[in-house]
């Protein structure tokens, strides 16, 4: 059942919110994608719903050792989220995570500004926040991105991928107002592992797809 890429997994999601959205359970909506990778997925759920698109900019915090092992998640200028028991694991503490964390502060700042082109963040008051990506495997960006969402102060909150981790889903059901997942394998090791085509979405991409969202939304 995999998909064959972002796109063809994002038209099969917007379907499913095309639903909601007859039903009159997505009010205003405004879709937020994670870039990279959710760009492509979101852009075919903006196009659905004849939402705006936008992106919400977060960085995983690597460990010393290894920076592509998690252990926590940062957005903008935000507190980071730490994952408490590996940290207890790797008897690693927030204050040894500290250059790392303003490491990608600096990445996220150039992200945001390389892809908005100078645009504000999209408005979220009184509106429907749709947040995107193309999957959930411990969920740790998507819950930083929920939660820096949340305080945009949005009137509903929903979460949307393709595929997800059972315990991932189960988990960010307590960040958003709804958890909208099509595919919920019971071995789940990595998000690629659901996809035909899983290349790298570059940046030039991202910025191509939200230049062109604004001509045809």
């Amino acid at each position: 059942m995999n998909y064959h890429d972002r796109r063809s997994a994002g038209r099969e999601l917007a379907g499913e919110l095309r639903e909601r959205s007859r039903a009159g359970l997505l009010e205003k909506p405004v879709v937020l994608a994670l870039p990279r990778g959710g760009l492509p997925v979101a852009d075919e759920v903006a196009r659905e719903l004849r939402a705006p698109l936008d992106v919400v900019v977060v960085r995983k915090i690597g460990a010393p050792f290894n920076p592509e092992f998690a252990v926590g998640a940062v957005a903008g200028e935000d507190d980071p989220w730490y994952d408490r028991q590996t940290l207890e694991m790797l008897d690693l503490t927030p204050e040894r995570l500290s250059a790392r964390v303003e490491e990608e502060r600096r990445e996220i700042r150039r992200r945001e500004h390389l892809y908005r082109e100078g645009r504000p963040p999209a408005d979220l008051a009184g509106r429907t926040a749709v947040v995107v990506d193309d999957g959930l495997a411990t969920g740790s960006t998507a819950r930083v991105a929920l939660r820096a969402v949340r305080r945009r102060d949005p009137a509903r909150l929903l979460l949307a991928v393709p595929v997800g981790s059972p315990q991932a889903v189960a988990a960010l059901g307590r960040e958003a107002d709804e958890v909208v997942c099509m595919w919920q394998p019971p071995y789940f090791q990595a998000v690629g592992q659901f996809y035909d085509d899983f290349a790298q979405t570059r940046d030039d991409e991202v910025v191509t797809i939200l230049r062109e969202s604004l001509t045809t939304r």
